[in-house]
Formats: structure tokens, C-alpha cells, sequence
């Protein structure tokens, strides 16, 4: 079997694995849960919070002792029986400390599964910029292939979505045995500091100008990313509350509407060559920024029906935030970094998209969400109207209410205002834009980004 499509089962399983439940954890734990937002920022802050020590840890581990491929199928089959108890847990709290165990396996992975890319492609001596981005869009199209499994089966809101993910975690990691060796490069040397035997030398990338601004932009633009993991197929299935929208193919198909998405970054990866090469990292990151606007601004004004061209055009857009800062950016990190730390920095990189980011992104949406744009409907009168309905018999027992004499519910309803939700978001990434603009400073050279082999 060649190189490349080792590599790209590789990409394909590994994204499938977290395709299985990123995008339809909400629908199972809002709708056959009734667990609340706040708790649900919590969980997918384990995502920031493996993401903050474990990448950086583990690319230590990979670039001294241990080889990465390895390392690599030990953490999947590790995340994979972790997540095969999911099933089980019956709270938020418990659920919470599950999915950060899980994580901690999970997310050195996406790391190191660039590693070992780079790595294979430079010893047979392939041009890895433009030999790598065919091989990752397989990792994008395992994830599109999981939403469509867990959708079209009808599992996006149960417990078979994560059996799904685990079983494919266990089979990915026994893969990684076989995959080509990408020992330590780093070995210690004789007289070597601490600092530099454990692979922390690559934090000062930090006393670096340029990539400390780098990498602070990165912290932000990763909690865009989060922002639309966590909410954006619960939004989508939220529209069946209002009787204009409840039999839409969006509703029915939110998690095929939002693979979209991921389709988008297949072509957007294929890009990538030409737009480093032609404009540098600077403007492509502004690219990803004012794609990221665009993604919340048009998911604001858009709706199953009349407003169904914006939600589609959000999705098409999100291959644009997305790959031109992800993939642009890992493959900056390359091209800035020492052979002795590439490992390490890809690790940082990863600490500060998914773990810091995603930890702005998590707690602060879910505080947010709750305190400003949830309605509370103590009426049934107002709540029938709010989703196009009349207070009647049939809307009480649709929506499972209870009522009081006077119309009063006896609990309170809580509604999301998904408008505005999305419009704030939109704003922070304007912020984020205009600040990157004029503070990140970077004069582009095509001919460094063209080689890998230094």
C-alpha cells in the first residue's frame, strides 16, 4: 500500500472519530437530556482543557522518548474504551469528568497526526505543502462521513453516536502500528538543561514578536471554532419549535445541513498551496477572520425557509474560516520552527487553538448564552406566540407543558434567542479582525513556505 493512502486512512479515521459526536452532542444534550447551557459549556471545555497541557506533552514525548506513531495508537485506543462508557454516565458532573478523560486521549492526537504526515512525506521526499493538503481533506471527509452516518440513521441525539466514535478510535489505534516510523529527534544531550531535555524550549517562540502574536490570534480565532461545533446543529434543530419551519428538510437533516460545512473545507484545503504561496500568512489569517463574520452574521439572518440561501452560504463559507486558519496555521508553524522542536511548537499550536480557545469559547458562551439571550416564558399565551402557535390543547401536550388554571406554566420556558446569539458572536470576530490587522507584522516570502526540509 503507498505512503499516501496509509496516510489517508489515517486522516479519515481520525477525523471520523470526532465527527461521530462534535456536532450532535447538543441535540443529545439538550433534547434526551434536558441538561442545561451552562453545564454544556462546562463539557466542551474539556476540549480547551486537555488541549492546554496534553498536545504540548505529548509532541514532548514524541520529540524525545517515544516514537510518535506509537504514542499515537496508545491515545486512541485509550479514547476509545473511554468513550464507549459514555452511555453510562447519568449526570452533567459525571458526564464532565468522562468527556475530559477522553479528551486528554483525543486531542494530542489531531497534533501529532500532522506530525507523522510531515514526517512520512519529508523522508520519501515529497514537497509537503503541497503533497499534505490532499491527504488531510480524507480527515475532513471522515468527519462529513460520520455526521451522515449518526444523522441518516437517526442517532443524533442517542448513545449510538458514541459507540460509533469509539469503535472506530479502537481501530485506528491497533492501524497506528503499522504506520511508518517517525521516531525522536530530539535525543537529550550531554550537559543539556531541563528546559530543553523536556522539550519546554519551544515556549520561547513566545519572546518572538511575530509568533506571540500569532499565537494570542490563534487563542481567539479557536473559540470562533468552538462556537459553531458547539451550537450550530442544535440551532438548525431548534426551528422545529415554531410552526413555520417544524416539517423543513432542515430540521429533519440539521446534521447533513451542517456537514456542508466540512464539505466546503474539502475544496478550501486544495487552496491552500496557492493562497500561502500567493499572499503569505498574514492575509490569508484575515481571510479566516472575515470568513468567521460572514459564518455568524449570515447564521443570524438565516432560517429554514426564506432565509435558507444565507444558511447554506454560512456553511460554504465556514471551509474558509476554518481551513485558512487550522491547516494555514499548522503549516506556518512548520515553516517558523526548528526541526529539534517542530513536534513541540505543532503541540503549542494546539494549546492555544483548542485548549485557551476553546476555553474562552466554552465558559464564556455558555455564561453569555444564559444571562443574555435565553427568553423565559412564564405564559403559555406568549410562548404559543412566540413560536407561531395558538395557546390550545394540542400545543400544551406537543410542547409538554404544565399549566396552571390561569395559563401560567408551572416551570418556566426557555428559549434561546438564537438572532442575537449569533450577531454577538459575529461582533467578536470583527473585534478579533481589526486588532490582528495592526498588530500582527509578517513581510511574506514565497520561497520559505515552499521548503520543509530544513
Amino acid at each position: 500500500m503507498s505512503l499516501k493512502i496509509r496516510l489517508i486512512i489515517m486522516n479519515f479515521l481520525q477525523f471520523y472519530i470526532w465527527g461521530s459526536w462534535l456536532i450532535t452532542l447538543a441535540n443529545y444534550w439538550f433534547g434526551t437530556k434536558g441538561w442545561s447551557p451552562v453545564e454544556f459549556g462546562a463539557v466542551f471545555l474539556t476540549l480547551g482543557i486537555s488541549s492546554m497541557f496534553m498536545p504540548t506533552l505529548t509532541g514532548i514525548v514524541a520529540d524525545r522518548w517515544i516514537n510518535a506513531e506509537k504514542l499515537y495508537g496508545i491515545l486512541h485506543i485509550l479514547g476509545g474504551i473511554t468513550v464507549f462508557s459514555f452511555p453510562f454516565v447519568e449526570t452533567p458532573s459525571m458526564f464532565f469528568w468522562a468527556m475530559l478523560l477522553a479528551m486528554i486521549f483525543y486531542m494530542p492526537t489531531i497534533a501529532l497526526t500532522n506530525t507523522i504526515g510531515y514526517n512520512a512525506l519529508k523522508e520519501q521526499g515529497f514537497d509537503v505543502i503541497k503533497e499534505f493538503p490532499p491527504i488531510r481533506v480524507w480527515g475532513t471527509i471522515g468527519f462529513i462521513a460520520a455526521m451522515w452516518v449518526t444523522n441518516l440513521t437517526g442517532n443524533k441525539a442517542t448513545v449510538m453516536q458514541f459507540y460509533f466514535s469509539a469503535v472506530s478510535a479502537l481501530v485506528l489505534g491497533i492501524y497506528s502500528f503499522s504506520l511508518p516510523a517517525c521516531p525522536p529527534k530530539n535525543i537529550a544531550q550531554k550537559g543539556a538543561t531541563w528546559i530543553k531535555v523536556l522539550g519546554l524550549d519551544a515556549f520561547k517562540l513566545f519572546a518572538n514578536y511575530k509568533m506571540a502574536i500569532f499565537f494570542v490570534f490563534s487563542m481567539l480565532l479557536g473559540a470562533s471554532l468552538q462556537l459553531t461545533n458547539m451550537y450550530g446543529d442544535v440551532f438548525l434543530d431548534e426551528f422545529k419549535h415554531f410552526s413555520a419551519y417544524e416539517n423543513s428538510f432542515v430540521v429533519k437533516y440539521s446534521t447533513i445541513i451542517m456537514s456542508i460545512s466540512q464539505i466546503s473545507e474539502t475544496l478550501f484545503i486544495l487552496t491552500i498551496p496557492f493562497f500561502l504561496k500567493r499572499f503569505g500568512i498574514k492575509k490569508v489569517m484575515i481571510m479566516s477572520m472575515i470568513a468567521w463574520v460572514l459564518r455568524f452574521t449570515l447564521f443570524g439572518f438565516g432560517d429554514p425557509v426564506a432565509g435558507l440561501w444565507m444558511i447554506l452560504l454560512s456553511m460554504i463559507v465556514y471551509g474558509m474560516a476554518f481551513d485558512f486558519f487550522n491547516i494555514s496555521g499548522a503549516l506556518f508553524v512548520e515553516t517558523q520552527t526548528e526541526p529539534s522542536m517542530r513536534a513541540s511548537a505543532q503541540g503549542l499550536f494546539m494549546m492555544m487553538t483548542n485548549g485557551l480557545g476553546t476555553v474562552i469559547g466554552a465558559l464564556g458562551s455558555g455564561v453569555i448564552i444564559e444571562r443574555f439571550f435565553t427568553l423565559k416564558f412564564s405564559n403559555v399565551s406568549d410562548l404559543a406566540s412566540h413560536f407561531g402557535y395558538v395557546a390550545d390543547s394540542q400545543f400544551i401536550e406537543k410542547f409538554h407543558l404544565k399549566v396552571s388554571e390561569t395559563g401560567i406554566l408551572e416551570t418556566p420556558y426557555l428559549v434561546k434567542n438564537w438572532t442575537d446569539i449569533w450577531f454577538a458572536f459575529a461582533a467578536y470576530s470583527f473585534v478579533v479582525t481589526i486588532a490582528f490587522v495592526f498588530l500582527f507584522k509578517h513581510k511574506h516570502n514565497p520561497e520559505v513556505l515552499t521548503d520543509f526540509k530544513h
